[in-house]
């Protein structure tokens, strides 16, 4: 009798092929680990290139104030003076005199946003000298009327006087010669009402115009015409320009 008989394979052949296919097993269940590396990696690219673009637009922005600061503004004046004139023709009391001149100091103060304004003794009389700021910052006007050694204080007209810029660049345009262009005079009548005693409240730069001084409020009186020298009783002039035009303040006390 033949015996056929199978044969084993060895016992060191089983565990290869057991470490073979735990290996393969291994590298398959391995093989996701590149793919959510990458996933972070290009997360992290994208906040890296986010943070610095908005990095390089702040810098662009504050390098962008500086210029404007340190290049642009300083080459604005801070405090711009002019000495200027004006010629302009009054037909109610020098119709016969033909053209009048009308000279001031205007200092701009830019950033302040206040002009300051000196009026000499003119030529021809019938004016007084004054000292006068509008102060764009509180709204007021303030004149001293160097003659009477007081201060009067109103509300700002901004339909007369210009803004400190816009005062400013006119002079500017005109600064190559000595003299405005010929223009013509309005007049504003006022009322002096009620003392002020408290002049801090007035804002700094008419406080140091008028301390010391007596003060007044002022109360604008509309008129359809202007008043002459005889209806004008006990009242006091000032001639002066922020405009294009010049401005007649009739400063009148209670009646």
């Amino acid at each position: 009798m033949v015996k056929i008989g199978v044969q084993q394979p060895p016992a060191a052949l089983k565990p290869e092929k057991e470490k073979a296919a735990g290996g393969d097993g291994a590298a398959e269940a391995e093989e996701p680990a590149p793919l959510v590396q990458g996933r972070r990696s290009s997360l992290s690219g994208v906040c890296y290139l986010t943070m610095g673009l908005l990095v390089l637009l702040l810098g662009l922005v504050f390098a962008s104030m500086y210029v404007y600061r340190y290049f642009f503004i300083t080459q604005l004046p801070r405090e711009s003076v002019f000495h200027c004139g004006v010629l302009y023709e009054d037909s109610l009391y020098s119709p016969f005199r033909g053209q009048l001149e009308l000279h001031e100091d205007v200092k701009i103060y830019l950033e302040e946003n206040y002009e300051q304004i000196n009026v000499p003794v003119p030529r021809f009389g019938g004016s007084d000298p004054a000292d006068i700021i509008h102060d764009f910052q509180r709204g007021l006007t303030a004149y001293h009327d160097i003659t009477l050694d007081k201060c009067y204080v109103i509300e700002l007209n901004t339909t007369i006087v210009m803004p400190p810029r816009n005062l400013w660049e006119l002079l500017v345009n005109v600064k190559k010669g000595t003299y405005l262009p010929q223009t013509y005079i309005i007049q504003e009548e006022m009322i002096a009402t009620e003392h002020v005693s408290d002049m801090e409240q007035l804002g700094s730069f008419i406080y140091r115009l008028c301390s010391g001084k007596e003060t007044y409020r002022l109360k604008r009186r509309s008129t359809r015409r202007r008043i002459s020298r005889r209806e004008a009783g006990n009242c006091h002039r000032i001639r002066h320009f922020e405009n294009t035009f010049v401005v007649e303040t009739v400063i009148c006390g209670k009646s």
